[in-house]
């Protein structure tokens, strides 16, 4: 069973989203929040194992500091929201599901995140095209990476430099 906490200022959109993952008789919500001190408090009561997380919420909260704080307390984030972030954020989350987003789309996306949670592999991974996965985006950008030779570390190449250089120097002097 995945216990999830949903942190989303739109009241509405909370509900439907509670409604959503409800269906589902693996899944459970563990509390509504609309911002961090909510957020903070519904762990206290109910840990979950997995939150979503909007990136804009009420009274000037933002999704990175409540993620940032769940990470603290070693509690896996999805984002939700309607505009993803640029760059990946592996640290502060398992991933941004794209809002709008179907029903399907949610169901892949707690898939997904519930295997990364659990560890284990995916035979097939169906994840919907509004996933982004930061874990996949990060390994994917190290392997992009040219690999690079390592420098000679310079105290040892410098002597020699310096004895050849002196040896130079005195043949031209002396002639």
């Amino acid at each position: 069973m995945l216990s999830i906490l949903i942190v989303e200022d739109e009241p509405l959109f909370a509900e439907t989203l509670k409604h959503l993952i409800e269906l589902n008789p693996l899944h459970s919500v563990t509390a509504l929040a609309e911002d961090r001190v909510g957020a903070l408090a519904a762990v206290a009561a109910r840990r979950p194992d997995l939150a979503l997380v909007d990136l804009q919420l009420a009274h000037g909260n933002t999704g990175f500091a409540v993620a940032a704080k769940l990470n603290d307390l070693g509690i896996p984030c999805l984002f939700t929201t309607g505009k993803a972030p640029d760059f990946p954020m592996p640290d502060l989350a398992l991933g941004c599901l794209v809002k709008p987003f179907s029903e399907d789309d949610l169901v892949r996306a707690l898939k997904a995140a519930e295997d990364i949670i659990r560890g284990r592999d995916r035979l097939r991974p169906s994840r919907p095209h509004n996933l982004r996965l930061y874990a996949e985006e990060a390994a994917t950008a190290r392997a992009a990476q040219p690999v690079r030779m390592p420098l000679p570390e310079r105290s040892a190449a410098r002597p020699g430099l310096k004895a050849r250089a002196g040896r130079f120097w005195r043949r031209l002097s002396f002639g």
